[in-house]
């Protein structure tokens, strides 16, 4: 995608998210003088006629064939982080301009990591159940744990997120490795850099990771990035925590490697698929926790949105980069439910 496009007018636009008053109106003064307006996601006649004619949609799910096919429609914005769902080859066969709201969640999703990497360090379940037995003590092997400080955080991805658990992995005394798709970029928070771009592989990462994050974007090029391989390749007293995506991981793959105690647990807050069935077998896999997808929210998160959406409409206008703009890297082809 090029950085130098020219700059673009904007006559209309369509807004479906479901904010309050006074922050629909911070997005109609953005976009002004353009014709605004705003229709209830759950409208699809008022959708549809909308479409018609609209130059911009910030909308408040994924892209629909409904939105590729709108004929004078050039950026669409979604107000969510995650744009898997959206990172689909017509997107950029039409020349659609896709951007997302990445990044308002971001000190939330990393506290959540640390939630879990606490959880599993501190062996949680097992305290919580001798709390309620009224049990002082016994848990076999507890002395011989070792806390975070001084051990090594691998963070594999290095967005918004990613750049958050780095920052409270060096506060807990870690030290921070990170595998990354794009080039090497130097960071306070971050002992050593490796690129997907610059032939490093995240086997190098996880062979001396304590703790594992993920926090990729599931494209073509990292679903099932890790595998069966990759979890005989990490320490047996390592513990794996996925705030990607589900289908990062190989499940089949991490329930067998827990099995065998070729990793020593994991915390996952995305499982592939989504709702994870009951029959699962990863609910009863040892040492597992799970949550269903959600994070306590930010008191900002909507401001925070809103903010995205204000700077992409300056730089739209001044046809500069967006932010959380998707390239043709982020596709991701496979009909896998996230």
């Amino acid at each position: 995608m090029s950085d130098d496009r020219p700059p673009r007018e904007i006559r209309r636009v369509l807004a479906t998210v479901l904010f309050e008053p006074p922050e629909i109106e911070q997005l109609r003064q953005a976009f002004a003088p353009a014709e605004f307006v705003h229709v209830h996601p759950g409208d699809a006649a008022g959708i549809a006629r909308a479409l018609e004619h609209v130059d911009v949609a910030v909308i408040a799910g994924d892209l629909d064939e409904r939105f590729t096919a709108a004929p004078r429609l050039a950026w669409v914005h979604c107000g969510h982080a995650g744009l898997t769902r959206s990172a689909v080859p017509e997107v950029f066969d039409r020349g659609l301009i896709v951007t997302g709201s990445a990044g308002r969640s971001a000190p939330a999703l990393a506290q959540h990591g640390f939630y879990f990497a606490l959880a599993l360090t501190f062996d949680a379940r097992r305290l919580f159940e001798q709390q309620a037995a009224h049990t002082w003590g016994g848990i076999e092997g507890y002395e011989k744990r070792f806390a975070l400080w001084g051990q090594t955080l691998g963070i594999v991805g290095f967005g918004h997120t990613a750049k958050e658990m780095a920052r409270l992995g060096r506060a807990f005394g870690m030290r921070v490795l990170v595998y990354r798709r794009g080039p090497v970029e130097s960071s306070p928070d971050v002992d050593v850099m490796l690129s997907a771009d610059e032939g490093d592989t995240v086997d190098q990462l996880l062979a001396e990771a304590d703790v594992v994050m993920l926090a990729a974007q599931l494209t073509d090029a990292t679903h099932h990035m890790l595998t069966a391989e990759q979890f005989a390749g990490m320490k047996d007293t390592a513990y794996l925590v996925n705030m990607g995506r589900g289908a990062l991981i190989d499940q089949d793959a991490l329930v067998a490697a827990l099995h065998a105690g070729e990793i020593a647990g994991a915390g996952l807050d995305v499982t592939d698929p989504e709702p994870l069935p009951a029959d699962s077998a990863l609910w009863d896999a040892p040492n597992v926790i799970i949550t269903p997808h959600t994070t306590p929210r930010l008191p900002d998160r909507t401001q925070r949105t809103i903010d995205i959406v204000v700077e992409n409409v300056r730089r739209y206008r001044a046809g500069e980069p967006m932010l959380n703009e998707l390239t043709e890297r982020d596709i991701y082809t496979r009909n896998q439910r996230i």
